[in-house]
């Protein structure tokens, strides 16, 4: 566990801009806004560069695409805004947003800037720091969420225009194929049985809602004392898609690594009152008062998270490569794609007759 203002900064030469500029600009757009600022950069943060930004009276987070040559409809702050604002008055944690810029030549790139929540950050899923009597309020508040999440009624939030309804997975399907040939390094056999079995088995089943896309548990800052999540983080990809994809990449973390992704896989949760992967979807479904899922649906949903998160981390490798990634370890991530795309194969032929 850590407070969000853990691991700060002075912004590395790539990232740096000028901060008296950016202090101009809060000054026309932000009410209440005392100067001057301080800047330091969050470690961590593989894709889009955030900041603390501390005025003489309050503290802001910035988000920005991050500078360099970047892949099609990537990095896009500008959506983590919009679902941002859209959210504030909902069920959904989220931190108050302030002012969104797309003028590059204030700071070099588009940026918003939101409350800076303090609260908790827990970067390990079996949370060792944590008694073990919270653990599984923990795990069901990220449940409550992400339900509530998807209960949301979009178009009467103004988001009826954030994606397409219908074929969520199909599109997912081909924009990931699409972004993982951008930043190709190398041919991974695993990942080129994905992208061919993928798009012929797509389950029939058709629901629209709000998705995250990377609702993980250090992507929600806790109340400092109370397993009550105050804001989540990080909305970039999300989007309308179908609620159980978004469900399948929380419970990722029951089947990934310790080492490798910080997930549960090998660990005994029973031990560590931790609710199990079974336990977490009947939950989520009685929030929801849905039917439970079919089991080879679930395989699909989980394949196909695989198989996106190991897009994403192709593109942290082709970024790190080109030298503008935002994190120093964004080259041992980008490093982890073949492995994913390995496990998420496998899990397809222990399921299905490929």
């Amino acid at each position: 566990m850590s407070s969000p203002a853990a691991g700060l900064r002075s912004p590395p030469e790539q990232h740096a801009f000028d901060t008296e500029r950016l202090a101009a600009w809060m000054q026309w757009r932000i009410e209440g806004f005392v100067g001057p600022i301080d800047v330091r950069q969050f470690a961590g943060g593989q894709s889009n560069p955030t900041f603390m930004v501390a005025s003489a009276n309050h503290r802001y987070v910035l988000r920005r695409k991050p500078p360099g040559k970047l892949l099609p409809s990537a990095h896009a702050v500008d959506r983590e805004y919009r679902v941002i604002v859209a959210l504030a008055d909902t069920d959904v944690p989220v931190a108050k947003a302030f002012a969104l810029c797309e003028d590059p030549a204030v700071i070099g790139t588009v940026f918003y800037l939101m409350d800076y929540v303090e609260g908790r950050l827990f970067w390990d899923a079996a949370l060792p720091e944590t008694p073990a009597a919270e653990r599984r309020a923990i795990y069901q508040e990220m449940t409550r969420v992400i339900a509530a999440l998807h209960s949301v009624d979009y178009a009467a939030v103004g988001l009826g225009d954030f994606g397409k309804p219908g074929h969520y997975i199909e599109r997912q399907v081909s924009r990931w194929t699409q972004q993982y040939r951008a930043a190709e390094t190398e041919r991974i056999e695993a990942m080129e049985r994905l992208i061919e079995w993928l798009p012929k088995n797509i389950p029939d089943d058709e629901e629209t809602g709000i998705v995250h896309g990377d609702f993980r548990l250090d992507n929600a800052i806790f109340h400092p004392r109370e397993p009550r999540i105050l804001a989540v983080l990080d909305w970039e990809l999300s989007t309308l898609g179908h609620p159980l994809v978004d469900l399948a990449y929380v419970c990722m973390r029951y089947h990934l690594s310790v080492d490798q992704f910080r997930g549960l896989a090998g660990l005994d949760l029973q031990e560590l009152k931790i609710p199990s992967e079974a336990e977490c979807v009947a939950d989520y479904c009685q929030r929801r008062g849905r039917t439970p899922v079919a089991a080879s649906e679930w395989t699909y949903y989980l394949a196909f998270n695989m198989f996106r998160l190991a897009g994403i981390l192709q593109g942290v490798l082709a970024r790190a490569i080109q030298g503008n990634a935002s994190s120093e370890t964004a080259l041992e991530a980008g490093r982890r794609t073949r492995p994913l795309a390995e496990q998420a194969w496998a899990l397809v032929r222990q399921t299905f007759d490929v």
